[in-house]
């Protein structure tokens, strides 16, 4: 913990302005990672590079300045349209909370009409080290909720009857995965998480608890954006494939355990296509998706990056077809690289009875028929 007292070391960083200056410093050097060998140098891939730190910088602000009181926690949006972290999910509704394992909290709201509402506390280190532990797990699914669609569940280090999210000791975070199936037809969850025994009022910042933030995003922009970096370079072993990732890293970077998740990086000639073909199990869901090199989702809402359960056309046997080529190529389940030569790409199987590895083929485009 930061020292509080009016000498401690991070008193006199705030004051004299060095938190700053190292905050400052701690972002420049983020920039090593962009430019590291082996890291794509084509003019948008760098430029999208320096985009996401960025984009993380402001992600990182916002869970560890902004909304950093877990005496008065915030659910608040960390990874959406503008802010991408490890291949999220284009069809998720992600939201995030500070919070403790000190204390006790409440989630109240409504289970709205969307698809999967997951709940999950985790240890530090979701975006960073890839080390974090979860604590708890707690699927709509398996909840009480009202016939109106409330819905209350407590979290807490000790068992509680009804909807129970289970806390740690070292519990820090509360992460809420809402994904749609339909989202022009599905209404996500309304949620709201309060301190039991709380006033709801955040704490008077110091300066103290500012340097323990500023460190603490910059940190995360540092080591998140390493993370992620060497998890493409890794990918880039087995180009074109989609390989099953391995669960312990996915749990270690904040992953949902209904999921099964596979990781890939593609490369594409102007005239080649990558074929992927599987056939479903049966799932709550299932999905495809294509990233760039920093393992950003593509812009999804003006390109079509993505495929799901509900979205895909189908062959007469079940099976499907994806398509990812630069141009349209007249055919079923054509997604786009929207202006990128490479990157990579994530297939996720959703609570299903059978984890079944994508098959894929490099062909020219040419050769594709409807």
């Amino acid at each position: 913990m930061a020292d509080e007292s009016p000498r401690g070391t991070s008193f006199e960083r705030t004051m004299s302005g060095k938190a700053w200056a190292d905050f400052c410093d701690t972002l420049k050097s983020a920039g090593d990672v962009i430019l590291a060998e082996g890291s794509p140098t084509e003019p948008l891939d760098r430029a999208e590079g320096f985009r996401y730190l960025s984009r993380l910088t402001r992600a990182a602000l916002e869970a560890f300045v902004e909304y950093a009181d877990p005496l008065a926690p915030v659910l608040h949006r960390p990874v959406h349209e503008t802010a991408k972290i490890g291949a999220d999910n284009p069809d998720n509704y992600y939201q995030h909370a500070t919070i403790s394992g000190a204390h006790e909290y409440r989630i109240t709201g409504t289970r709205g009409t969307i698809h999967y509402l997951d709940f999950a506390t985790q240890t530090s280190g979701v975006a960073s080290s890839g080390d974090s532990r979860q604590g708890g797990h707690l699927d709509a699914k398996d909840m009480e909720i009202g016939p109106d669609g409330g819905l209350e569940v407590i979290l807490s280090t000790e068992r509680k009857p009804g909807n129970w999210l289970p806390m740690t000791p070292d519990t820090s975070a509360l992460i809420v995965r809402q994904t749609f199936l339909d989202r022009a037809r599905e209404v996500p969850a309304t949620l709201a998480i309060e301190r039991v025994g709380g006033d709801g009022l955040p704490t008077p910042l110091t300066p103290a608890r500012l340097d323990a933030g500023l460190q603490s995003a910059a940190g995360l922009v540092v080591s998140c954006a390493a993370l992620f970096a060497s998890w493409a370079e890794g990918f880039r072993k087995r180009t074109n494939e989609l390989p099953k990732f391995d669960d312990a890293i996915s749990m270690g970077a904040g992953g949902d355990p209904n999921i099964c998740y596979y990781h890939g990086y593609w490369r594409l000639a102007p005239d080649e296509a990558l074929v992927i073909e599987v056939t479903p199990p049966r799932c709550e869901a299932w999905n495809f998706q294509l990233d760039n090199h920093w393992m950003e989702s593509l812009d999804y809402r003006y390109h079509r990056i993505h495929v799901n359960k509900h979205t895909a056309r189908y062959r007469d046997d079940g099976s499907v077809r994806i398509v990812v080529a630069h141009r349209d190529p007249g055919v079923e389940n054509w997604i786009e690289t929207a202006g990128h030569g490479q990157g990579t790409m994530c297939f996720r199987w959703i609570r299903a009875d059978a984890h079944p590895e994508p098959r894929t083929r490099v062909v020219k485009v040419a050769e594709l028929a409807g």
